[in-house]
């Protein structure tokens, strides 16, 4: 069974072409600035070889077709006919309380989608054009949409809620919700199949921390807790975004330099976190090079990002009443032995002792960093969201 995994953002299209009887990726590729002149494909190829194709494309249905027609090229493409996908597997960012757990794309789901919106302007109605293109170029094919939202909605209420008039939430499902669940999800139950544990024994905690980062709480397999909230603005300090901050020094931001509610959303979304504090770059490895050059403001910026999720996972080792497992994972979280480093080093009054020489030298892959006689594990799990989806739209599509 061959399946098509699309992650649709504003601009730029991400896709993955599966075979799952081997769950071998047999085409992988990216559109990006999409509505843009310079817009481009960049096909990855099974050896290593990228192959960029430059071509205008106003809108994602033509970025779409893009990618099927190289699929099926003689030169770089994977399959002889359209025919041979059997079904198409979506990301969708958002999907509200109705939805806790992937489901079969209807007009009724599309509709769902539709309306989950104004929780998601950046993300549902990009994820929208993908179903929409999908629709009118393979009409006959099944499509799944795989929810960032769903693994979080087993959190209780009490952890969930925001203190605010509950009539507010009653009118408008104003909540914490959760993203990366599909990756928390995936590296939650990884790493307990990668210890030979028990998922629903046990406490573990994951981190994914890359540009956007957050950080769950995941009690004998369910999501309990998570840092990002009604947007995925709230939590750890990120590349761009600003995290957790004061309601009162929001407030305060947009009096003093006469902001809008839009323009104070780009300035939490876009203009803080890692680059707001360095005035350097949103990127770890950037900020890295400002540090060993002697920069104070990215030095302060790399400090804070540490220092929140120390923050984060004491305060769930709390929330759960313990911890067995803490997994590092995106991209910041799989390469960054540094940083990795620091945060396990905050951590060590938990009774964690790591070998700092794997640590250095693990980039990528899976390891157990913590030692046998470490109270705590700690693990490096690389992330597989697009295999989720795939697997979630293979178990769908055959009633598995």
């Amino acid at each position: 069974m061959k399946i098509l995994v699309l992650n649709c953002g504003s601009s730029s299209i991400k896709y993955k072409l599966f075979e799952m009887e081997n769950k071998e990726v047999i085409a992988q590729g990216g559109v990006e600035k999409i509505g843009l002149p310079d817009s481009f494909l960049l096909v990855k190829l099974p050896n290593g070889e990228k192959v960029q194709i430059n071509r205008e494309m106003p809108e994602h249905t033509v970025g779409i077709e893009l990618i099927l027609s190289t699929l099926t090229d003689e030169k770089i493409g994977c399959i002889k006919r359209l025919e041979e996908i059997d079904a198409v597997g979506h990301r969708v960012v958002h999907g509200g309380e109705r939805f806790n757990q992937s489901v079969l794309i209807t007009p009724e789901v599309r509709q769902s989608i539709v309306e989950c919106s104004d929780l998601a302007p950046l993300h549902n109605p990009a994820n929208l054009k993908g179903i929409d293109a999908i629709s009118t170029i393979l009409p006959q094919v099944p499509q799944v949409a795989v929810f960032d939202t769903a693994f979080h909605q087993t959190m209780p209420e009490h952890a969930y809620m925001y203190a605010i008039p509950y009539e507010l939430y009653e009118k408008y499902a104003i909540r914490r919700y959760g993203f990366h669940g599909t990756s928390h999800r995936y590296v939650s139950a990884r790493v307990c199949e990668f210890l030979g544990t028990d998922p629903k024994q046990q406490k573990v905690i994951t981190a994914h921390i890359g540009n956007g980062g957050s950080i769950t709480a995941v009690l004998n397999g369910q999501s309990v807790d998570t840092s990002m909230g009604l947007t995925p603005v709230e939590g750890l300090v990120m590349g761009t975004r600003a995290g957790d901050l004061d309601l009162g020094a929001a407030m305060y931001i947009m009096d003093k330099e006469g902001l809008n509610t839009a323009e104070f959303s780009n300035l939490v979304n876009k203009k803080s976190g890692l680059l707001g504090v360095s005035g350097v770059s949103s990127d770890a490895r950037d900020i890295d090079a400002a540090v060993k050059a002697g920069n104070h403001r990215a030095y302060l910026a790399r400090k804070m990002f540490i220092y929140r999720v120390i923050k984060y996972i004491g305060a769930y080792v709390a929330a759960m009443n313990g911890v067995d497992t803490i997994v590092f994972t995106g991209g910041i979280g799989e390469n960054d032995a540094y940083i990795r480093g620091e945060i396990i080093k905050g951590l060590s009054y938990l009774g964690i002792t790591f070998d700092e020489a794997l640590n250095a030298q693990t980039r990528g892959k899976e390891a157990l960093l913590s030692t046998p006689e470490s109270k705590v594990k700690v693990c490096v799990i690389p992330t597989d969201e697009e295999y989720m989806i795939a697997s979630d739209t293979e178990a769908l599509t055959q009633g598995k």
